[in-house]
């Protein structure tokens, strides 16, 4: 139930009908916005902004959904239930349009997305389907239509043989005419009768020829009209009168065989009458939803979660009249934080006058009022809203000089109605409560009202001035005080409204403000007495303090929300990283089972070239060289995942090699044996017979007896030297001062005695430095500070690296640039754990993002 009659529009609900009448594209949905009503049925109110809701969404996802052609026809389809009744060519081009509209609509709101497991059907605009629901469509009487219609709503010439033959011939006569005249006026051209700029004319349905009313006796024929300004006057020539007498009596027959087909349509279209007119509810409901959502969108309103008890928590609530009164000003509106719960029912607001009060009233009341008429409301998603039967409002000067009703007996004939009808699902806006009368008594009446209220479980929004009113929200549950906030200082509202707390009038900072005399305001403070004042003053203070300690609170708050946010953020990096580690960890793997596969391959390519070598000692010692090269570039490839199995693998491919070789050792041995036509072979072959030894053996042999300060001589150069070093199959000689890194199987053993008689240390140095400036030249000349690997294998790209880096040192490149690319990061990890073990490379690092970034490698030699 709603209280008074004028309740729309005291709460500004009529502008919301205008407002959303405006959004309507026919008069099917401004019928709707009219019919529109109160429902206290929370199933009925969620299905009503559930189809707002879908319709928004539907609005954004699509732009095909037909919104064409919502003609009303409902009283004109109600004409042909009438025998012998049709419609015009133009009613009937409406109607074929209009039906086809439903029908289309139908089609989209009843198309199923998908079937589920189950085998049922869903929608994706389930409430909106509903809509169509009941609705019959009639596409047959559509394509009918279009049998009699053309495309501009015309009746086709081909509608029926006879009306064909009448056009046919109608066309026929109407060019003979034409023909005709035009001779005729030709001739009257050369005698003068005429200008020479006039052609035929219609008058009356019949063609003419237009002549001066001087000439007119000269033409034979019959005048039938003449101009407004009597200059000139129409004459059909004797010569065609019977012919437009003919055109005459072809359109009459045309006029009654377009009635009969439309006849007949009408009585094919009669039988459906019924369910046609019904149909037109769903273009009227789509169109009035349809604006609904439009004003949703305008006014930034949502669908806030329903509940069926009665209860209010809007949050950031906007009164949507008032913000677009507002938005014309460039002013912004400020949002009201509105709460009634079982505890506290009635909110009791107090504060300065022009502060805002009376608003926000109108605000919770209006907003109600919207969400159960299936509006979408200005607050935000996180508020709720319950259902109220009843809305009772006492707003506003309701005296009457008919009834003989002054300003406080209205106020008291609207509180005798609110005290007989509240019960506890009923909302109670009142505005100014207890005015009109002698305040004393009249704040009396207003706390024995309130009194009545609070017995019947009623739920309220009322604003007072009154302190013995404010004094009963703090001493009775169920009621609670609030104010609107008022800055002290700069002597303005803020139209903000704070619970919990009384709000002051402000009425002496007011009127000292408007500039009413210090003597008046002294001598009313007076009056009032120093004991109300301070209390005044003290109550400002303590809202003032709560205000403060209130935003700390919501600091607060934010605060740790923000975090919440980043330890959930924190943590969801952590699970992104621990993803990542395993997606590494996987493509190790994967990358660890090639260069398994690889190592195969290779051991089979060296046992094939050996094979094909005949076991030839340089050849079978390089390819057990570049066997051993490529298992060192394994090992420094970082697989920690699987660096186990690696191990494993390559054990295996070792042990596997081995046997091989020592099974082609043994058949060599017993060839050997057996005798062979040429001493040479037998040498090569007792050398392999021998198995892995003939060109490590030596060297093993020599690395075993060499010690750190030795005598040595080169075999190559025949120089003689100290060993200074010991490193693997690499000895650090000193010869004539300078050090050189040679291999150990290059090395002969001296006594110390030959150092002493050695003359070669000039001869070796001199050779030395000539070969190494030629190489380094040769170098410089060709050598380029940036290298490309991407695309090459890891063997072969740090095979070229290496090469790169140690030319970079010869020649004394201070810096150098290694492109390698992202890719998984394989390469860029093998080329830098390479780098750290070169002790003449200072530090690496990537290049700038500007540059490359981590696809870049730059290298600091030292």
């Amino acid at each position: 139930m709603i209280y008074p009659n004028t309740f729309e529009r005291k709460i500004g609900f009529s502008e919301i009908r205008t407002l959303l009448k405006e959004h309507c594209i026919s008069q099917l949905g401004k019928e709707q916005v009219d019919s529109m009503t109160f429902s206290c049925d929370s199933e009925v109110i969620s299905q009503r902004l559930q189809q707002v809701r879908e319709f928004r969404r539907l609005q954004q996802e699509t732009e095909n959904f037909p919104l064409q052609y919502f003609f009303d026809m409902r009283q004109q389809v109600a004409r042909l239930r009438l025998e012998g009744t049709h419609l015009e060519e133009e009613e009937l081009f409406d109607l074929k349009r209009s039906l086809d509209t439903i029908c289309l609509i139908v089609k989209f709101l009843r198309k199923a997305e998908d079937d589920d497991n189950k085998g049922t059907k869903t929608y994706p605009y389930p409430a909106l389907k509903m809509l169509t629901d009941g609705i019959e469509t009639f596409p047959q009487l559509v394509q009918k239509t279009d049998t009699i219609l053309d495309k501009y709503g015309h009746i086709r010439d081909n509608a029926s043989p006879h009306l064909a033959q009448i056009r046919n011939e109608l066309a026929r006569t109407e060019g003979s005419i034409s023909r005709s005249l035009n001779n005729i006026l030709r001739q009257a051209q050369i005698d003068g009768l005429v200008e020479k700029d006039v052609a035929p004319t219609l008058r009356d349905g019949r063609l003419v020829i237009p002549v001066a009313p001087a000439m007119k006796r000269k033409i034979r024929g019959i005048v039938h009209d003449e101009s407004a300004s009597g200059k000139t006057v129409f004459v059909e020539p004797a010569e065609v009168v019977e012919a437009n007498n003919r055109i005459r009596e072809l359109l009459a027959d045309e006029r009654r065989e377009i009635i009969r087909i439309l006849t007949e349509f009408a009585a094919e279209i009669r039988p459906h009458v019924k369910p046609i007119m019904a149909s037109y509810r769903l273009l009227a409901q789509t169109d009035f939803i349809r604006s609904k959502a439009l004003f949703t969108e305008e006014t930034q309103g949502v669908e806030p979660e329903i509940s069926p008890s009665p209860m209010m928590d809007f949050i950031r609530a906007i009164h949507p009249i008032l913000q677009k009164s507002l938005a014309k000003q460039e002013k912004a509106v400020v949002p009201l934080d509105i709460m009634l719960t079982l505890d506290k029912r009635i909110l009791l607001i107090s504060g300065p006058n022009a502060g805002g009060k009376s608003v926000c009233l109108k605000t919770a009341g209006l907003l109600q009022y919207m969400l159960q008429c299936g509006i979408s409301i200005p607050v935000s998603e996180r508020s709720k809203a319950g259902v109220f039967e009843n809305i009772l409002i006492d707003i506003g000067d309701e005296q009457s000089i008919e009834n003989d009703l002054s300003t406080y007996s209205s106020h008291l004939m609207n509180m005798k109605y609110m005290m007989r009808a509240a019960n506890e699902r009923t909302l109670i806006l009142i505005d100014e409560f207890g005015t009109g009368t002698e305040p004393q008594i009249g704040g009396a009446i207003a706390e024995s009202v309130l009194l009545q209220f609070c017995k019947k479980k009623a739920w309220g929004v009322i604003t007072t001035h009154y302190q013995n009113l404010k004094l009963f929200a703090d001493s009775h549950h169920g009621v609670t005080n609030g104010a609107m906030l008022y800055d002290r200082n700069e002597m303005r509202p803020l139209f903000q409204l704070q619970t919990g707390q009384p709000g002051s009038s402000f009425a002496i900072e007011i009127a000292r403000k408007t500039g009413l005399p210090e003597e008046v305001i002294a001598y009313a403070e007076k009056i009032v007495g120093s004991d109300y004042i301070q209390s005044d003053k003290y109550l400002q203070d303590i809202v003032r303090d709560k205000r403060y300690w209130e935003g700390k609170r919501q600091n607060i708050h934010l605060h740790e929300k923000q975090m919440q946010q980043t330890i959930a953020r924190y943590e969801e990096e952590l699970q992104e990283v621990d993803k990542e580690r395993k997606e590494i960890l996987r493509r190790a793997r994967v990358q660890a089972e090639e260069l398994i596969k690889d190592a195969n391959r290779r051991i089979e390519n060296t046992i094939r070239e050996i094979k094909e070598a005949q076991a030839e000692r340089e050849a079978t010692k390089r390819a057990r060289e570049e066997l051993q090269a490529y298992k060192e570039e394994v090992g420094e490839i970082d697989t920690t995942a699987n660096d186990e199995m690696i191990e494993r693998k390559m054990k295996q491919i070792l042990a596997r090699k081995e046997r091989k070789e020592k099974r082609k050792a043994e058949k060599a041995r017993k060839k050997a044996e057996g005798g062979d036509s040429t001493a040479n072979n037998d040498s090569k072959r007792q050398t392999l017979a021998v198995g892995n030894q003939p060109a490590t053996d030596r060297t093993s042999q020599s690395a075993a007896t060499l010690n750190i300060g030795d005598t040595v001589r080169v075999k190559t150069l025949g120089g003689i030297g100290k060993v200074t070093r010991l490193s693997g199959k690499n000895a650090t000689v000193v010869i004539g001062g300078m050090s050189s890194n040679i291999n150990i199987g290059k090395l002969e053993k001296m006594p110390a005695s030959a150092l002493k008689k050695d003359d070669s240390p000039k001869q070796v140095f001199n050779v030395l430095s000539r070969n190494t400036r030629e190489t380094i030249d040769n170098r410089r000349s060709t050598f380029h500070q940036d290298l490309d690997i991407r695309g090459l294998r890891a063997e072969e790209a740090l095979d070229v690296v290496m090469h790169f880096i140690d030319d970079a040192i010869l020649i004394g490149i201070s810096r150098v640039r290694i492109l390698h690319g992202t890719g998984t990061g394989a390469l860029r990890q093998l080329v830098r754990q390479y780098l750290g073990t070169v002790p003449n490379v200072e530090k690496y690092h990537d290049e700038n993002i500007q540059f490359g970034g981590t696809g870049i490698t730059v290298v600091d030699i030292g």
